[in-house]
């Protein structure tokens, strides 16, 4: 199968992030590589991702940011770091494995059959067989945010916010992640309207065509979130930034 580098962003995690199941993880699957962002925790997050940097010689990496910056800016930084490996495929992950780790090769083998594709990107659906355990509240918040991303994005999408994300390296993740992101928290949108802008300006066809959102099998709501009330509504305007900065009709503007 084809190698895959994935970037955990962690902030303040020394409580919250389990070293063993990574570890259990790299030690199982060999055509996968960690890159560890520590974005300038408080605690003693840093020295836990060293001590699996040790355990793991070449296949983790820990990148130290010398202040927090935020988990978009995390995830550039982060992937910029993991492209200098030469994987086939990068990505990210969230740092309270939410989703399992264990997905990875699943996203990679996609990629591998489905050239047409550039992005899989896990999408939380309640469906029978599958073990969601998510917060009724946040499901119902997650609904209406998704109906507003896909009128900002101007292409439905039903989950852009589950952290777990992979795409083919190479130039095109160059593109995508060379400027920081004028989103914080919504920076995922942010991400899918730079592959609609790099489509277009290629003249390749619809967006839709190289997004895939993968039915998660298992996903779990994890106690310890950093999101709060205010994230909600900061949101709302990251994403005005996002419609007025990357919508369809915004582009065709400044070609003028």
């Amino acid at each position: 199968m084809s190698a895959s580098t994935v970037v955990i962003p962690c902030y303040d995690e020394a409580k919250r992030l389990d070293a063993g199941r990574i570890g259990a993880f790299l030690h199982a699957e060999r055509d996968v590589a960690l890159v560890l962002v520590d974005d300038g925790s408080r605690d003693g997050t840093l020295a836990l991702l060293r001590d699996l940097a040790a355990k793991h010689p070449g296949r983790v990496d820990v990148l130290a940011l010398e202040r927090n910056r935020g988990k978009a800016e995390a995830v550039r930084r982060g992937v910029l770091h993991a492209l200098g490996r030469a994987p086939d495929y990068v990505g990210y992950w969230d740092a309270d494995l939410a989703t399992p780790l264990e997905l990875i090769p699943a996203f990679a083998r996609l990629l591998d059959e489905r050239p047409e594709l550039e992005l899989v990107m896990g999408a939380r659906v309640a469906l029978l067989g599958h073990a969601i355990s998510r917060r009724l509240s946040r499901h119902y918040v997650g609904r209406v945010g998704a109906t507003l991303i896909s009128l900002v994005l101007g292409f439905p999408v039903y989950d852009t916010q589950c952290g777990a994300k992979l795409l083919r390296a190479g130039p095109l993740a160059e593109r995508l992640f060379a400027q920081p992101f004028l989103a914080g928290w919504t920076f995922d949108v942010e991400l899918l309207a730079r592959v609609a802008r790099d489509r277009a300006a290629r003249g390749l066809p619809s967006v839709a065509s190289a997004l895939y959102e993968y039915p998660l099998p298992a996903w779990r709501d994890v106690p310890g979130s950093k999101i709060g009330g205010l994230d909600y509504l900061r949101a709302g305007r990251e994403l005005w930034r996002i419609h007025r900065r990357y919508h369809p009709r915004a582009l065709r503007r400044g070609a003028r």
